[in-house]
This record gives structure tokens, sequence and C-alpha cells, in this order.
């Protein structure tokens, strides 16, 4: 499989990368361990973790996958070093009092001791991409449109962050560090910052790109072309609304379960949105006239994009991740993604 390098880093990453929210959860630890093989036997060197995976996130299942990973990787002599371990550090508390007792915000004591922890979970002396799974400060994400400066609060900041980055960094407990649901203002800074004081660059950026929510191409994608940092698009199937299961049922259709049908919580989440979902049937009709499943044409969409450094796939089955791997085979011309584009004209991003 083809590989990328990250940024300004060292790191060759595949340009697809397997997500693991799902193991732990809707993926047994077997499941799991399969699933691993495979995508690596099938050329997949990127693995996405978190410490609060899997999703939706719970405290009797806080860190579950890490540690799932940690012994793949122990009963596997050689595998660490074919693989890129990338895990994250939750943001400040969004209900979830479990994690550092629902701190509101990301310290650097906190980000090392974070460190420390998914270390011991993950059975490792080094992680490969350490990175700021939410920005400590407010910005709009997770659903939200607009940037309220009353919502703006003390918190630590970036120059506090990227310390203890540097700290685990001299320290060999990580080799590069990136971010995860930032903004064109938040990459700039970071990178800014870590020039002006010898600190760690960022070599990645982390943020859903997907047909029902492009709104990296609205700034944050110059951002990351003018300073150098990579494109991690996670979501590319819009948590399953782009693969056709919720067309028929909306999200009621028993014979079709996915995360946004199974579990309630995701059901008040942007990829359940009554337009998001209309959306996703626009793009999966599209997908049918040209002779493709919809999971294909958004995949091979997503990686297509010039921003894109690698696309990460969550899938439950050997099925779908062969079917997520076949579809950066696929070529897009020009006439399928001018009809994209004029369905995005139309409906905007829906699940932004």
């Amino acid at each position: 499989m083809e590989r990328i390098t990250l940024g300004q880093s060292d790191l060759s990453v595949s340009r697809i990368g397997l997500g693991t929210m799902t193991f732990g959860e809707q993926v047994d630890e077997a499941g799991s361990q399969a699933l691993l093989d495979r995508a690596v036997a099938a050329g997949i060197n990127l693995l996405d973790i978190a410490e609060m995976y899997p999703v939706p996130a719970r405290a009797d299942t806080f860190g579950r996958t890490e540690e799932i990973i940690g012994r793949w990787l122990k009963a596997r002599p050689g595998m660490r070093e074919q693989v890129v371990v990338a895990t994250k550090v939750a943001g400040p508390s969004r209900g979830y009092d479990w994690i550092r007792d629902g701190s509101m915000d990301l310290t650097g004591a906190q980000i090392l001791q974070a460190c420390e922890d998914s270390l011991k979970r993950l059975q490792l002396d080094t992680i490969d991409l350490f990175q700021i799974h939410w920005p400590a400060r407010h910005v709009p994400m997770f659903g939200r449109v607009y940037f309220e400066p009353a919502k703006d609060k003390p918190v630590a900041s970036m120059h506090e962050q990227l310390e203890a980055l540097g700290q685990l960094q001299r320290a060999g407990k990580i080799r590069h560090v990136g971010l995860s649901n930032e903004t064109a203002y938040g990459v700039g800074e970071f990178v800014h910052l870590a020039a002006q004081h010898g600190l760690p660059r960022i070599a990645s950026v982390q943020n859903p790109y997907s047909l029902v929510n492009r709104i990296v191409e609205n700034g944050l994608d110059e951002a990351l072309y003018r300073h150098q940092v990579g494109l991690l698009a996670y979501s590319p199937l819009g948590f399953g609304s782009l693969t056709g299961k919720y067309d028929a049922l909306g999200l009621s259709d028993p014979a079709k379960p996915g995360r946004l049908a199974i579990f309630e919580s995701m059901k008040k989440q942007r990829w359940a949105r009554p337009e998001t979902l209309a959306a996703a049937r626009r793009y999966n009709a599209l997908a049918a006239e040209l002779g493709m499943s919809p999971s294909t044409l958004a995949i091979a969409w997503v990686h297509s994009r010039w921003q894109t450094a690698s696309t990460l796939i969550g899938v439950t089955t050997a099925a779908q991740l062969d079917e997520n791997i076949a579809a950066i085979g696929r070529t897009l011309d020009a006439d399928p993604l001018a009809r994209i584009d004029r369905i995005r004209w139309e409906i905007r991003d829906p699940a932004q």
C-alpha cells in the first residue's frame, strides 16, 4: 500500500489508517485482533487510537482499546516495528467525569500523566504520534458551528501544552506530536510557538472530512498546506451515513444496525441529523448511478483529495475492511467529481 510522509516528520504512514474506536465495544478482543492482523497484512501501518476509546465513551471501558492493542502487540514479536502507533490525550471534559475527574482543562501535568497511562496500557516504551484529542480553549467543534467569545475561558496555554509534549519527546516517550479537531488558528499558533521556543512541531491534524462534512476546505486546508502539516481524515463514511445502511428506514432498520442506531447518545450527534441523512442519501444514490457502493464512492473521494494525507477507517467486520481498502484503488474522473460538487453546492455541510 502507498505510504506518505506525515508533515515534516519522519513518520511514513499508509494512505489508509485503521481507526479503533469500535474495539472493545462493538468488536470484542478476538475480533479486534483479527482485524488488526488483516489490516497489517493488507499494508496498513497506521493505528488510530485514543485513551478514551472505545466509543461511546464510558467509565467502565475507558482505556480498553489501548489495552487490547497493547496485548495484540505483546503477543506478536516484531509487530511493533511494522506499525505507527498514534494515540490521543482527551481534552477538557465533555461530561466525562471519569477522565481526570471531569477537568475542564488540559494542563501540561495532565498531558504528562496521560502519556504515562497510555504507555502502560499499550505496553510500550514509546508512542509514535501523541495527539491532543480536542482543544482546551473554546472552539466550534463536534457539531458546533460558531465561535462564541463569551464562552472563552482561561485554560492552559498552547505553550504550556507544547512544553509538556517537548518533555515527553526529550525523554523518548513520544516521537512526534499532533492535534485533532483543531482550527486554522490553532494550527498556526502551534507551529509558530514550536518554532519560537524550540518545541515539537506538529506533524498532523486529525479532523473530520467526508462528503457530508467538507469544512476542512474552509481555510483549514490552506493552513495545513502552508505549514506542511498532514491531514488525518476521520469519519470518511460520516459515521456510517455514507454506507447506505440508513437510507431506507433512517436509524430504525434492525437489519442494518450501526453506531448511530445502536447507541442513543449518538443519535444526538451531527452525523444523525435529518439533514445529514438526507444529504447522504443523495451521495449514496449517485454512487449507485456510477456503479459503485456508497462506501467506495465516499472513501475514494476522500482519498483522492489533495488535502488528505491518510484516510482513517473504522470497521467492525473483515468485509468492511476489505471494501474500504479496495476503495483506494478507484479513480474518480471529472464528471463524478463535478456531480459531487453540485450536490454539495445545494446542501453544503450538514454534519459540520
